[in-house]
């Protein structure tokens, strides 16, 4: 069983993901959110992410749709996870938030088009 640690800039926030075969389902996305946070996201199941500190810390972000739910840390304002719009019992975490993940090592990430609605993106 492998056991991903994340945690906010701070350390107010942290989660840990259920990830028997590691990071998978990584990407970028291009939607006016996410092309400003410029984060590597990976992709967990509801049941695989638990939030084990400072859930209360958390502030919850909606636009548009008002469906996605963005979450960061009310303190450091870091981006940690979001359930997704169109696939909503997945979440999609912040691989940056990961304890010892070295993101060069993971090569070229593929980018969602959140631009156009019809394809499946992060809000």
């Amino acid at each position: 069983m492998t056991i991903l640690i994340g945690s906010c800039h701070c350390g107010a926030v942290e989660f840990e993901v259920d990830a028997p075969e590691g990071l998978h389902g990584l990407r970028r996305c291009n939607c006016s959110l996410c092309r400003k946070k410029a984060a590597t996201m990976a992709t967990a199941r509801l049941t695989e992410l638990t939030i084990t500190r400072g859930e209360d810390q958390l502030s919850l972000y909606q636009w548009n749709t008002k469906i996605a739910k963005h979450y960061f840390c009310s303190a450091c304002g870091i981006y940690t996870h979001h359930q997704r719009r169109k696939a909503s019992d997945e979440y999609g975490f912040n691989v940056a938030c990961i304890e010892d993940i070295d993101l060069t090592t993971l090569g070229d990430i593929p980018m969602t088009d959140g631009l156009d609605l019809s394809v499946v993106g992060e809000d």
